[in-house]
């Protein structure tokens, strides 16, 4: 029986762009079952006492930039650190991929298409035609999906999608959980490779 990993992530965040294709190998290599479980990071961060990146202080501002810049060389990846339309609010683009689940789609060919959207070509990830044309460009019925994603349902789903990361400490994204174990991180990919690899028992706090 495939391993399931719990994906909690945002379209907000860089650091599940930069993590998302190392994951993806993992899926593949190790068969794993990978559940997408998009949640609003704003909320998120005030439930569990984060900060907004505009409230730290300059001196982790900065910290993050130059850590966004070696991960950028590490992963050999080519993105721009402010992009043109980030920060965006990510409610409707997170939500496409809950809407493409509930009509049984597969969310992988959209995912890395607006995680690109995003932070290589400096797209407007708010815009529901930049959506519908992600989506379709994937393979989607984009209208259809994005439509769905500003729905009753889709909110509901992402709210429960909060509330299952907080019951699973998780604090921000993204965060893969492994029986239960939390990976924060995308720096966390090889702790979270070891973890499928020795077939260890998971790690839990203690007193």
């Amino acid at each position: 029986m495939s391993r399931r990993i719990d994906y909690y992530f945002s379209f907000q965040s860089p650091w599940a762009y930069i993590g998302h294709q190392p994951l993806r190998r993992l899926v593949e290599i190790y068969d794993l079952r990978l559940v997408y479980k998009p949640v609003l990071l704003t909320g998120l961060f005030s439930e569990t006492g984060g900060m907004p990146l505009a409230k730290r202080h300059p001196a982790r501002q900065r910290y993050r930039l130059v850590e966004l810049q070696r991960w950028r060389d590490r992963r050999g990846l080519d993105f721009k650190l402010w992009p043109k339309h980030w920060p965006f609010d990510a409610r409707l683009a997170d939500g496409v991929v809950i809407a493409a689940l509930a009509a049984g789609h597969d969310p992988e060919p959209y995912l890395q298409r607006a995680f690109a959207a995003v932070w290589e070509l400096e797209l407007d990830l708010a815009s529901p035609a930049v959506l519908i044309e992600l989506a379709n460009a994937a393979g989607l019925p984009g209208e259809k999906l994005v439509a769905h994603a500003g729905s009753d349902q889709i909110r509901a789903a992402y709210e429960q999608n909060r509330l299952d990361a907080i019951a699973a400490d998780v604090f921000g994204s993204p965060a893969y959980v492994l029986d239960g174990e939390v990976f924060w991180g995308q720096d966390r990919i090889e702790l979270l490779e070891d973890a499928l690899k020795s077939g260890r028992a998971p790690y839990r706090p203690t007193n």
